[in-house]
């Protein structure tokens, strides 16, 4: 699935967030706990240098609690990167978040009045809530679709805290396609701009795989059928989602399968682990490296052109003509 959503507002946030980058002392980044490597914005990476980052590892209670626990050892492992767990509907851990950009910057806390936090995330992650519940009160835009908050804006938090809020940005280009399932899969890039069919396809693969007792449970199936096909198949008939004459509607059935991942109604279900991402970037990297050679190839046969024996030969011609007349001029110099 080729996935294009790069409007013109997060083209715009993305050099805003450039701008004031360097008048922050911690980047406060929120995660969808469900996909934290696909959630997470590789060009904050980039421009971060080394700024201390919390990542929030948010709708905690959606996502699997054991993959969740690896994913924060994993995300810690990186210097100057400390993780938390938040659910939008429990105010009191994520009031936690204050107390922990306090202690990372407790040095500069004490020097001067306030600590600068940026803090950011992909559309539809929930760090519009989030920021409502760290003000005590409305300042944010939320809403059930990706892309509410449009602007940047400065929020004082109290206890000694400027947030910068930013809008929920995507990266220009989506390099890992996995990724871009996920995305697609946790509803964080609209309706409009996916393909149920395409992605409830994927969605479904991984999740027999992965949890095949919460799905046979949830569309009260006695036997797993072994291909996502078979499996959506037999959902559309435990849901009734039949076309006239008898023939599954799989637009429909995947519709109902993303719709319920996304509520969490399938249970607490994670679609990624530390190791399958490993896993993805060394077969990127391969990829990659693949695609520089091809580049390097064929601009290597149009430099050299579709040469055939005879025009060889004339080439081959003008080199020697061009020697001799400079091997002559150079006897001419003496």
């Amino acid at each position: 699935m080729a996935l294009q959503w790069f409007p013109g507002h997060m083209h715009k946030a993305l050099k805003e967030i450039k701008e004031s980058i360097s008048q922050v002392d911690i980047l406060i980044e929120v995660l969808d706990a469900r996909i934290p490597y696909s959630s997470e914005n590789p060009e904050i990476a980039k421009i971060r240098g080394d700024k201390p980052v919390l990542k929030i590892l948010n709708k905690y209670d959606l996502a699997d609690p054991e993959l969740t626990a690896q994913w924060q050892a994993y995300l810690e492992s990186e210097r100057g990167v400390k993780t938390i767990t938040t659910t939008t509907d429990n105010p009191a851990n994520s009031k936690q978040i204050i107390k922990l950009v306090q202690t990372i910057c407790a040095q500069k806390h004490a020097s001067v009045k306030s600590i600068n936090a940026m803090i950011t995330g992909i559309p539809n992650v929930g760090k519009s809530t989030l920021i409502n519940i760290l003000a005590e009160r409305v300042i944010a835009k939320t809403g059930n679709e990706p892309a509410v908050t449009k602007s940047q804006q400065r929020i004082n938090l109290g206890g000694g805290i400027v947030l910068f809020d930013t809008p929920g940005v995507l990266w220009p280009k989506l390099e890992n396609p996995n990724s871009i399932y996920r995305l697609a899969s946790s509803g964080a890039v609209k309706n409009t701009a996916m393909e149920y069919d395409d992605v409830g396809f994927y969605a479904a693969d991984y999740l027999i795989k992965a949890y095949p007792e919460a799905m046979k449970e949830r569309y009260k199936l006695e036997e797993l059928p072994d291909t996502e096909l078979e499996f959506l198949e037999a959902a559309a008939k435990s849901r009734g989602a039949i076309m006239a004459g008898g023939r599954v509607n799989l637009h429909k059935i995947c519709e109902i399968l993303l719709t319920e991942l996304q509520a969490g109604k399938l249970g607490r279900l994670t679609l990624e682990t530390p190791q399958m991402i490993e896993q993805e970037k060394v077969e990127m990297a391969a990829a990659a490296e693949k695609k520089a050679a091809e580049k390097a190839k064929r601009k290597q046969k149009f430099k050299d052109g579709s040469l055939t024996p005879d025009k060889v030969a004339r080439k081959e011609k003008r080199n020697e003509k061009r020697q001799e007349q400079s091997r002559r001029m150079k006897q001419g110099r003496r």
